[in-house]
């Protein structure tokens, strides 16, 4: 029995796996502890450019309002400019209530336009947030890395 080549090849094989056990479970265990470092910090990146993104939105809602209480201010500015030009100048009553309404009306597009370009843009954001919440409540650990990887390496490109 112990001269048979298939019981000391068996011997051989428990002695090596008794000596390269201990070398190969640091080695799986340090390559495992890298990954989750590496997992962590990109996980607190994504955290980082999330707050910097929900400060922009912040940033955006009160210039919007600010844009809107401005085009109020305008068009109280123009309305109190036209009464005072009727009482001052009667005579030329017609054409300048022409042209300061028209530079009003003007100024008010204006405003409205760039205010609803201001709410489209942070109406956009919202439901950007939203999907992205609606999506991160469905989905699973590795479909929430899987949308991680694709929002930070989309993130440069949104920003600029």
């Amino acid at each position: 029995m112990l001269s048979d080549p298939k019981l000391w090849v068996a011997i051989s094989f428990f002695i090596f796996l008794a000596l390269a056990w201990k070398p190969l479970i640091v080695r799986i265990l340090k390559a495992l502890d890298a990954r989750g470092e590496r997992i962590r910090a990109e996980f607190d990146e994504a955290a980082k450019l999330r707050a910097e993104a929900e400060a922009m939105l912040r940033e955006a809602k009160a210039r919007r309002e600010a844009a809107a209480a401005e085009a109020e201010q305008v068009l109280a500015h123009a309305r109190e400019e036209a009464k005072l030009v009727a009482a001052e100048m009667q005579a030329e009553l017609a054409a300048s209530l022409k042209r300061r309404e028209r530079m009003a009306l003007e100024r008010i597009a204006a405003a409205e336009a760039e205010a609803a370009a201001a709410v489209r843009a942070v109406a956009a954001d919202v439901a950007v947030a939203a999907t992205r919440k609606l999506i991160a409540d469905g989905m699973s650990g590795a479909g929430h890395a899987a949308l991680i990887d694709k929002a930070i390496s989309d993130l440069p490109q949104r920003l600029h």
